[in-house]
């Protein structure tokens, strides 16, 4: 304290001044004494990068590429050159009403048998697995349209009738099928060797079962056929391989039961390009 006055009175200040400034002082020095010791923050896991590895981390290929490029396998059709929806042809060849035996061969065994009689031409076999047609005997066709109205009576299942055009031989036509499941198609036997130009297929245009009815059509200009039922057109193939021969109808039973089909109003025209 004598300190204080000494000070006071050297400097003129009044005591309570004085004390006063010397307790700010304190608190102050108190204040920062309670404070805590700035210290760095340590760094963030950003600010270290992490030391390079000798491999570095694959990424996963969910899409490998191939060591070669295999195409999908695809099915390969007849190209069409052009889209025939109807038809074109020109005036009438002939015609046949089946009215009259002779024209077409006509024969009978313990398998089946070909008859006319009542305006059609009826196909019939009693046996599985066999197969029966029946021939014009004139005149023979190039180029042509014709339709014909097929029946099935007795018919299930796989059991096929239908056309034989371009006929040299037992070993040279083409045939134009209608299964009695409701689909079609266009073989080909040549020089003994058969293919399916046209494999089977289902449309809507053929009645399945029987008894039943279509209008079959065959469009032949060179080596160009279009095939038709009921009026809709089915599908063309190109094949100049037989180009002309007679015409026939055909049946082939591939079930247990007797299949029957009768045939009916043929009319051939002539063909236009």
């Amino acid at each position: 304290m004598a300190l204080t006055h000494r000070l006071v009175e050297k400097t003129g200040w009044k005591t309570s001044s004085f004390i006063t400034c010397i307790l700010s002082c304190l608190g102050f020095l108190m204040l920062a004494a309670c404070l805590p010791i700035n210290t760095p923050l340590p760094p963030l896991s950003t600010d270290t990068p992490a030391p390079a590895t000798e491999t570095p981390t694959s990424t996963p290929v969910w899409f490998p590429a191939t060591a070669t490029n295999t195409p999908y396998p695809t099915a390969t059709f007849p190209i069409t050159a052009t889209v025939v929806l109807e038809p074109e042809y020109g005036s009438l060849i002939f015609s046949d009403d089946f009215s009259e035996s002779g024209a077409w061969q006509e024969s009978r065994s313990s398998l089946g048998s070909a008859a006319v009689s009542n305006q059609q031409l009826t196909l019939a076999l009693t046996e599985k697995g066999e197969y029966l047609y029946s021939l014009r005997r004139e005149p023979e066709l190039g180029d042509f349209y014709l339709e014909i109205t097929a029946s099935p009576s007795i018919c299930r299942g796989e059991d096929e009738y239908g056309l034989l055009i371009h006929f040299t031989g037992s070993d040279n036509f083409f045939r134009f099928s209608l299964t009695c499941d409701g689909r079609a198609r266009v073989d080909r036997l040549y020089k003994g060797k058969p293919s399916s130009p046209q494999p089977l297929t289902y449309s809507g245009a053929i009645p399945p079962g029987a008894p039943s009815s279509s209008r079959l059509a065959i469009r032949v200009v060179g080596r160009q056929m279009d095939f038709y039922v009921n009026g809709e057109y089915i599908y063309t193939v190109s094949d100049p391989s037989i180009p002309e021969g007679k015409l026939g109808l055909f049946l082939r039973s591939q079930n247990q039961e007797a299949m029957t089909v009768n045939f009916s109003d043929l009319q051939v025209y002539e063909a236009r390009p």
